[in-house]
């Protein structure tokens, strides 16, 4: 079967295009026909760093990519809630030891995948699992709920699209900071106030929006030094969940705050082998939310196919990319 494969790793790796063996269904596992996946900021930082700066990263060579959606063609002993020619999605493999999903076919462990939402396209449907996991599960730890005064920082972006939908969806009020006009109509689509974080400084929207006592549950997928922006932004006994805590950081402030930091690595279960049964069912819940009409994946305006990988790529690492960037597998 075609699949883009990388044989080095580096700033000017490229994918190539050559035929691999096709998979068979294992115990517990679905054989998934793939139409579509997307791209996300991991998958660009694998390619980039590798195994020996970043440990999750495939053997070589390398078959990337984790979201995806497709069509079941088989079924492994033990894979009950699935059958042949069911519509599924999920995040499964891209990661040391799981075959990635730009080619073909993947033999995905049932326990994190779902049946795909009925309401959207398999583009669409490709472009959630990664990103809806990482939002669900933030917002859950971090304890959103109505009644509250909810900051999404960066809102617009890929998890952070989502976390604004689902804090709305769970009776939140949702503000969400971000910058340029296009992205501040994406946020006001979703029924939340956008803040520009290049023309408001911190101290001004929190005075404005919450008579200065902040933010009672920040969702950070900016992260990095952005924390600290979080740290001003939030409430006395806030929560704060953040997609990136990669960094060396004063928490004094946190301290003094009494906050509560909750570090949100999706990836756990499919590197350890951890309660992976917590994805399928999470998957299964934002079906029903998008099937609701609660929650619409925003997909970039440019459009890939598998053979044009390393552009789509090309396009997330450019920051020019409104909303997920999904490659097809029919052109």
């Amino acid at each position: 079967m075609k699949a883009m494969v990388l044989k080095s790793y580096g700033e000017t790796a490229k994918f190539e295009a050559e035929n691999i063996d096709e998979p068979t269904v294992s115990k517990g596992h679905v054989l998934v026909r793939i139409e579509a996946s997307s791209v996300n900021t991991v998958d660009t930082m694998i390619r980039q760093m590798g195994q020996e700066n970043l440990p999750l990263s495939p053997d070589l060579p390398a078959v990337l990519g984790m979201d995806f959606a497709g069509t079941v063609e088989a079924v492994g002993e033990g894979a009950s809630d699935f059958a042949v020619g069911d519509e599924v999605y999920g995040c499964a493999g891209g990661l040391i030891g799981l075959q990635g999903t730009l080619t073909e076919l993947i033999n995905a462990d049932a326990r994190l995948i779902a049946h795909k939402p009925k309401s959207i396209s398999m583009r669409e449907a490709a472009a959630l699992p990664l990103v809806g996991i990482t939002a669900f599960e933030g917002l859950s730890r971090a304890g959103a709920g109505k009644g509250q005064k909810l900051l999404v920082q960066g809102g617009s972006g890929g998890v952070g699209h989502v976390a604004v939908q689902l804090a709305k969806h769970l009776g939140a009020e949702v503000y969400a900071t971000d910058s340029g006009d296009k992205r501040m109509e994406i946020i006001k689509g979703y029924g939340a106030m956008p803040i520009d974080f290049k023309t408001e400084a911190v101290t001004d929207y929190v005075a404005k929006y919450t008579g200065g006592a902040g933010f009672d549950v920040i969702f950070d997928s900016v992260g990095g030094a952005n924390m600290t922006n979080s740290f001003e932004a939030a409430a006395l006994n806030a929560n704060i969940a953040t997609t990136v805590a990669l960094l060396e950081l004063d928490l004094v402030p946190a301290h003094f705050k009494g906050l509560s930091i909750h570090v949100i690595f999706m990836l756990i279960p499919m590197l350890h082998d951890h309660k992976r049964e917590k994805h399928g069912e999470i998957l299964a819940k934002l079906a029903g939310i998008v099937d609701s009409g609660a929650l619409t994946p925003l997909l970039d305006e440019e459009q890939f196919s598998l053979s044009d990988v390393n552009a789509a790529y090309d396009r997330l690492m450019s920051g020019q990319a409104a909303g997920k960037v999904v490659v097809s597998n029919t052109p």
